[in-house]
């Protein structure tokens, strides 16, 4: 059944990238808001918040699932 893993929208994509298009989409003052997570308020920058999202399940949960519901309004 490997059908099932490309209906998945985050397969295949990192988390960099994710990350990107977000920071592209909403910028990091409106991520903040929407997501209330340090990395994104104080001093944010794509690196310092990889580092903080591989680390910590529950906040890459958070936005992995901000990208999914974002997917629509990115045209992808």
């Amino acid at each position: 059944m490997q059908n099932n893993s490309s209906k998945d929208p985050l397969h295949g994509i990192t988390l960099q990238k994710i990350l990107e298009d977000l920071v592209s989409f909403y910028g990091f003052d409106t991520l903040s808001e929407l997501i209330k997570i340090k990395c994104f308020t104080s001093n944010p920058s794509v690196k310092s918040s990889l580092t903080f999202l591989r680390k910590t399940d529950w906040a890459r949960k958070k936005v992995e699932e901000l990208y999914v519901k974002t997917l629509p309004k990115l045209g992808k």
